[in-house]
């Protein structure tokens, strides 16, 4: 090897040395940036705050439901020639549901929270009642069920019914600000506070993130790692502590959950299809120990809503038990049968030929909240909800991926392709310009149709139902502000991050 040669070989070994020693200094903590070498949550090098291996909590009652593809529609016979659920392949990403349908002991929580809180505003507490009246028939004898269904303890664990889809949709707001307030308090970051809460004082997650709650500090509150004189802060949103809101699930979600088509999938291979919950083209349990058994509350034929005296074949003369029966693949109860479930979607008639491929769903009308130059909101409701405003306003509409209104009608959010109302209600009928048969009125040739913006999905048939209408792929309709003696509903969560739990 020549001199020149061996000089150049010892300033490279030598360079290596010293970009390698470079290196491991900035990568030698896992508690620092791969970006820049500061490290993370020191109150002395900044306080920047970065938590990694986050795992979501399961909220209480939920049942985490891994995502996946599969076939969305009906898989029976359209025996009423709807059309209005063509089998498709979309993908659902993971979530939550409900073990089980809300029950009466459940709604009874909520409605007892409100008579408490808001005693001074009445009206919020009517607003809440479920409709108790649905039980009343012509020519039937069910005042019974008028007088004790909602409030007896023999009933206590039966599905809330009666209710609307805009009832079903607060519950899951309170439920959600009753859930994280918990959590607060239970890891002892806040101090419980029962007594002082009245009226607009009381535990809202959105008024809580944005300063607007006055709360007392646990013995475990959050150390403010960016201030330098040791307070402490309020949780953020970025802490991963609060969870997200519960909410009614997607049709797609519901329709997946309920199908439970895990347990007959090894390695994507998927071994049958299912007409309802369970495998079988038969309402009976086919296993040995329960063969013959009804799988669900439902009619079983004309008049026969229980079966014979000593051999009762569904054990339910109205709704039964929210945990009756076998849950399916995913643990779920009554997927099929009991009550009817509301679900977030509008009904149209031919969404399947307009949703996305992947988490469809049709219905969201997106806001934004009223905030000042600090981002704090500036206006609150007399209950103390913070106020929305229209989404026209220049300075959001101007932005680039801005679209413009909402995803209830197909291609409704492009603002130069709006094709059902010009008005600030979606069911203003001085301003149709076209579609008027989903604006719930007569057009001009006298037609008229029962579809709006504010009717809404239910699906898995009840314990007035046939057997038709337990496939997952059946569909209803009812507008959002009525209700029946067999709808009820269960929530559903979204799942944030990884997919598979515990990031399998």
């Amino acid at each position: 090897m020549s001199m020149k040669f061996k000089q150049l070989a010892a300033i490279g070994a030598v360079g290596f040395t010293m970009i390698f020693s470079s290196c491991s200094k900035f990568t030698g903590s896992n508690n620092a940036s791969n970006a820049t070498g500061w490290q993370y949550n020191n109150a002395e090098w900044g306080g920047f705050e970065y938590k990694s291996g986050y795992e979501q909590e399961t909220g209480p009652g939920l049942v985490f439901i891994e995502g996946g593809t599969f076939i969305m529609g009906r898989v029976e016979q359209d025996v009423n020639w709807g059309w209005d659920n063509v089998p498709r392949r979309v993908t659902v990403a993971s979530f939550y549901i409900d073990e089980c349908e809300i029950s009466n002991a459940n709604y009874r929580e909520w409605l007892y929270w409100i008579n408490r809180v808001y005693d001074e505003y009445r009206d919020q507490y009517r607003k809440a009642l479920p409709d108790t009246l649905v039980w009343r028939r012509p020519l039937a004898y069910n005042e019974p069920y008028v007088e004790n269904y909602l409030r007896h303890p023999a009933y206590s664990d039966y599905p809330v019914v009666g209710v609307s889809w805009i009832q079903a949709t607060n519950y899951c707001k309170w439920r959600t600000d009753r859930v994280n307030e918990y959590i607060l308090v239970r890891d002892k970051i806040i101090e419980l506070n029962v007594a002082d809460q009245k009226g607009e004082n009381n535990f809202d997650t959105e008024a809580y993130l944005y300063g607007q709650y006055e709360t007392t500090d646990g013995d475990k509150p959050i150390e403010d790692l960016g201030a330098d004189d040791g307070s402490t802060r309020r949780v953020r949103w970025d802490d991963g502590i609060l969870l997200p809101k519960y909410r009614l699930p997607t049709e797609a979600e519901w329709e997946y959950a309920a199908t439970g088509l895990i347990g007959n999938t090894e390695s994507e291979r998927l071994s049958d299809r299912r007409i309802f919950p369970w495998n079988g083209h038969v309402v009976r349990n086919a296993n040995d120990k329960e063969r013959g058994q009804m799988m669900a509350n439902f009619v079983r034929g004309n008049g026969d809503y229980m079966g014979t005296a000593g051999a009762l074949n569904d054990k339910g003369d109205i709704t039964v038990n929210v945990k009756s029966y076998w849950p399916n693949d995913y643990g779920l109860y009554c997927m099929a049968g009991n009550v009817n479930e509301w679900v977030e979607d509008v009904y149209r008639p031919l969404t399947f030929d307009d949703a996305e491929e992947f988490n469809p769903f049709r219905g969201n009308q997106m806001k934004t909240k009223i905030l000042d130059e600090n981002g704090v909101p500036v206006e609150k409701d007399s209950l103390g909800r913070i106020k929305y405003r229209d989404e026209t306003d220049k300075d959001i509409a101007d932005r680039k991926n801005y679209r413009t209104a909402d995803n209830r009608n197909y291609l409704d959010g492009d603002r130069n392709s709006n094709i059902s109302s010009s008005g600030d209600e979606w069911t203003d009928s001085e301003n149709v310009t076209s579609q008027a048969m989903y604006q719930g009125f007569e057009n001009d040739n006298g037609l008229h149709s029962l579809i709006t913006d504010r009717t809404r999905v239910y699906k898995g048939g009840g314990w007035r139902d046939r057997a038709y209408w337990l496939s997952p792929g059946t569909r209803r309709f009812l507008n959002e502000d009525e209700s029946r003696d067999d709808i009820g509903f269960r929530c559903a969560m979204t799942r944030v991050g990884n997919p598979t739990k515990y990031g399998k």
